[in-house]
């Protein structure tokens, strides 16, 4: 059945207050948007009541390692598709399959596997990929495993390029280390998402990255210099840079309230993006995993490593947003930072990312708690 009514819901309004809404969605694209249901047409469709719940667009995390078990860097498409399945039952529609720091072999095979699996997901789509390292500084590692770390090689990443067709859509490096800025300048050339953390660079080496192309902070403040009054570091000069968009991880662990609602105050939602940084914990909770190549134990839904290292993180999208709302951001902005910044920031904003006509039914309805009554992907409930 091509056509779906969609009514009943609330989608919010700028000044945070939710409307009435009827959406028609014909063949997976919003084709109308009501503000209530005057007359319904002839033919056939499929009248779906949203039983006065908040309608959003589907989020989209830039950053996810794992779930309900299963690590994406281990290179199966088992996997990945569970993962895929994993973020559509938590209100995330697309997602980038994050990587660890690995050998490169290790990284070959995932990107393998992303490409057999990729427009075959079983839940949300795969968005491209992210390359979180090996490119890091070792002085910031966290959880990236030392082992893997090493200086940019031009070499090796336009191989990893090569290999995956295109799929690539964001880069996390420390732009200190030597060889830094010359990759930087690859990663502009191959138009790919600049990121900067796990790095130990100062305020001028973060604004020379900054001037050069790096245009996003993975994990903002965590993994990095830290900010001291007489060495602010790579957060302030990101703070300064109106360019430089920011992830927060929202799980009331890696980041005070206070903080969370500064990077609000500084970026606005616009420069902003919510994550989960999660790792196959996320859905399964307390336990022992191994992740990067290290022992995490999970307690109390806190992942952190044998030396008490934070780990990644469990927080679903849905999570997220809720506890970003509770914080006292307004949930029209919590929830453009889960869904309109990333769709910006990945250059996918005139297809999803927002409920407007013309964009692909990619919608989430979620209850007054927060809890997903339903992931909707192209006009089909997951």
């Amino acid at each position: 059945m091509s056509l779906k009514i969609l009514h009943n819901v609330n989608v919010i309004q700028e000044d945070n207050s939710g409307l009435s809404a009827v959406l028609w969605i014909r063949d997976g694209i919003i084709e109308k948007i009501e503000s209530g249901l005057s007359s319904l047409p002839e033919g056939e469709y499929e009248l779906m009541d949203g039983q006065g719940h908040l309608l959003i667009p589907g989020m989209i995390d830039v950053h996810i390692h794992g779930a309900n078990g299963f690590d994406m860097m281990d290179g199966s498409e088992t996997s990945i598709q569970e993962v895929s399945r994993a973020c559509a039952q938590t209100g995330c529609t697309s997602f980038l399959v994050t990587s660890v720091s690995s050998t490169i072999e290790q990284l070959l095979t995932m990107i393998r596997s992303v490409k057999r699996v990729i427009g075959h997901e079983v839940g949300a789509k795969i968005a491209g990929l992210h390359l979180e390292g090996p490119y890091l500084n070792p002085k910031r590692k966290g959880m990236q495993n030392e082992r893997f770390l090493r200086h940019p090689n031009l070499t090796e990443m336009k191989e990893i390029f090569n290999e995956a067709d295109g799929l690539i859509k964001m880069v996390t490096i420390a732009p200190e280390l030597p060889g830094g800025m010359e990759l930087i300048s690859f990663l502009k050339e191959m138009g790919v998402v600049i990121a900067v953390a796990h790095s130990d660079a100062t305020y001028e080496e973060a604004k020379q990255a900054f001037e050069a192309g790096a245009s996003h902070v993975t994990h903002c403040f965590n993994g990095m210099r830290p900010i001291h009054h007489r060495d602010p570091g790579l957060v302030v000069a990101a703070f300064e840079e109106e360019h430089v968009s920011l992830q927060a991880i929202v799980d009331g662990i890696h980041l005070h309230p206070a903080i969370v609602r500064m990077m609000h105050r500084l970026k606005g939602p616009d420069g902003m993006v919510l994550i989960t940084d999660a790792l196959q914990a996320m859905g399964l909770g307390d336990g022992n995993y191994m992740f990067g190549g290290h022992h995490v134990t999970v307690s109390e839904g806190v992942a952190r490593l044998e030396d008490g290292t934070l780990a990644s993180s469990t927080v679903t999208m849905n999570e997220a947003l809720r506890l970003t709302v509770e914080t006292g951001i307004p949930l029209k902005d919590a929830v453009t930072m889960a869904t309109r910044s990333p769709a910006r920031i990945l250059g996918l904003d005139n297809t999803i990312g927002s409920i407007s006509m013309g964009f692909d039914a990619d919608l989430v309805l979620l209850d007054e708690q927060f809890q997903v009554q339903w992931t909707m992907i192209k006009g089909y409930i997951i």
